[in-house]
């Protein structure tokens, strides 16, 4: 895996952790804003209730119950809100730390992948080497002396020839261009 190919890798999984976190943001400030909501719709409420809770001594218990019930239910949800968040962050931290181990594995497989090619390359430097000795050996080996016995074979043709031919030839064996000669 090339450094492009990781790089893009990488890029993908930053993109991915990124847009995970962006929805979990989104989705906080929706809970946030709906809470701030019902907080804001419940405290113009609260003077009415507490006027009509006035007019009935039972009823001001069971609307400061509601209040109360209220305000803890806002507590919850901001305790809610603030455990998201923790695992929010534990998450990219997990992530960041699956991206380094990543890497060095990716670096460690490169680096072993180059010190690999070129062991590749000497040996196949040292198998050419070597051909080409065995070559010149046989070139040198047999060739050579191929090629002196080959000279020496055309000498003795050329030798037996000569002789076998006879001292002069005769006048019916003449050419033209001996005959300009004569």
């Amino acid at each position: 895996m090339d450094q492009m190919t990781l790089l893009y890798v990488m890029t993908a999984f930053v993109v991915i952790s990124a847009i995970a976190l962006c929805i979990q943001a989104g989705m906080l400030i929706g809970m946030y804003k709906t809470t701030k909501a019902m907080q804001t719709a419940i405290e113009p409420l609260v003077p009415k209730v507490e006027k009509l809770v006035e007019s009935s001594k039972g009823a001001i218990d069971s609307a400061k119950t509601a209040v109360d019930s209220a305000k803890t239910t806002i507590d919850q949800s901001q305790k809610q809100i603030a455990e998201i968040t923790g695992k929010a962050s534990a998450i990219l931290d997990s992530t960041k730390h699956q991206l380094s181990l990543v890497e060095g594995v990716v670096t460690d497989a490169t680096s072993r992948a180059k010190v690999q090619l070129e062991r590749v390359e000497m040996v196949l430097d040292d198998t050419v080497s070597r051909a080409h000795e065995a070559i010149a050996t046989v070139h040198g080996g047999v060739m050579r002396p191929l090629t002196q016995m080959s000279g020496v074979a055309t000498g003795v043709k050329t030798a037996l020839a000569y002789l076998a031919r006879g001292n002069r030839p005769s006048v019916a064996q003449v050419t033209t261009d001996e005959e300009m000669f004569i």
